[in-house]
């Protein structure tokens, strides 16, 4: 009986610290939180990594940013 809640104890723990290890992100108002605290913007992973967009080099279509054979969409 000790030895399964041992376990269960351990279980418990290993998945509460998965989450303290996870960056704070942007809240709905934009204000960056780690568990309903306040920190640094700078600490905050954005929830649009890049706003640009990208296009494919030979036919110029849309395409994901980072493929292979893909460029930013020039601004005007």
């Amino acid at each position: 009986m000790k030895t399964l809640h041992f376990l269960a104890v351990t279980l418990a723990a290993a998945s509460l610290g998965g989450a303290a290890v996870a960056a704070p992100t942007l809240d709905a108002a934009g204000k960056c939180r780690d568990g309903g605290k306040f920190v640094k913007t700078e600490l905050c992973k954005s929830a649009k990594p890049d706003a640009g967009k990208c296009r494919d080099i030979k036919t110029k279509k849309f395409a994901k940013c980072g493929a292979p054979g893909t460029e930013k969409v020039p601004s005007k």
